[in-house]
């Protein structure tokens, strides 16, 4: 197996994979083989729609470990040891689409004002006011603020992108006020021990833990924050184009979901219903008494 997962690494590397897809795609061939006790290359194509049935039926996996199985086996075997086998076409994964949270700005002021420590709450600010991913934000550099051009270079970005993204004044005080506070280096945000950055654990669960002493009834998470970028913007007019750039989504149709989840497009939904049933007004009171409701 060492030798085999040696050769797919490789070939995920030649493939231009992340670090992380590599070693999940990794993991998804490990979890094969410690199910049927054997090196993967011993596998059948029968084995392998077992695999999958037992993924779905028994341990109602979720869409999102089922996927990652999928693309890691099939990977495997259809690239590494040369097996197109066809029960690697049948199989599908359907991917659901979630809505995501969106806090309000009231409700994210909220939210930052409750977190007291400066590193945890100057990253949540920079995770809002720059629209990053948390991955994106713990691995951020001193080196990567341009204080003078007002921009943070994002590097390795999701599917292996840089971009840059444009700095608010605000922020960049913030951020100069905790750089002098603090003097991070190398990392904007360092590990409170040791060297590293800060996990993304960390900041999940401070964000948690002032989630819930806001009181706010969402399911929201560190990422509600760049979603509530995205969206906040939408609402004051900026193209969908930039914001689909400036969160670094590969294809349009990723970004037009906020769209959906503006306060305006509320309104205007809102506005358009009470018109239809508007003329209904006038049937009030026309029925009989004791009707089904």
């Amino acid at each position: 197996m060492n030798q085999l997962r040696r050769r797919m690494m490789e070939d995920m590397q030649l493939h231009g994979y992340s670090e992380k897809t590599q070693h999940g795609y990794a993991s998804a061939v490990k979890g094969l083989a410690r199910h049927f006790h054997r090196s993967p290359d011993r596998i059948t194509e029968e084995e392998i729609r077992e695999f999958f049935l037992y993924l779905v039926n028994e341990k109602k996996a979720a869409c999102s470990t089922l996927r990652v199985y999928l693309y890691g086996i099939k990977f495997f075997y259809q690239t590494t040891l040369r097996r197109d086998w066809p029960v690697l076409e049948v199989i599908r994964s359907k991917k659901r689409q979630k809505l995501p949270v969106v806090l309000s700005r009231q409700e994210v002021r909220q939210i930052l004002h409750l977190v007291r420590k400066p590193v945890s709450r100057t990253a949540f600010t920079l995770i809002y006011s720059c629209g990053l991913r948390l991955g994106e934000t713990v691995c951020l550099k001193v080196s990567d603020i341009d204080g003078e051009r007002r921009l943070v270079r994002v590097e390795n970005g999701k599917g292996g992108k840089d971009r840059y993204v444009p700095l608010p004044q605000r922020t960049l005080e913030l951020l100069r006020s905790y750089w002098a506070q603090k003097r991070p280096k190398p990392y904007l945000f360092p590990a409170g021990t040791g060297p590293g950055h800060i996990s993304k654990s960390t900041l999940q669960k401070t964000f948690k833990t002032a989630l819930t002493q806001s009181n706010i009834p969402k399911k929201a998470s560190v990422h509600s924050l760049r979603h509530s970028f995205a969206t906040h913007l939408l609402e004051d007019g900026v193209d969908l184009r930039i914001i689909k750039d400036l969160l670094g989504h590969k294809y349009r149709s990723t970004t037009t979901i906020y769209t959906h989840l503006t306060e305006k497009s509320f309104n205007r939904l809102n506005a358009a219903l009470n018109d239809l049933v508007a003329d209904l007004q006038s049937l009030q009171g026309n029925g009989r008494a004791g009707g089904c409701l």
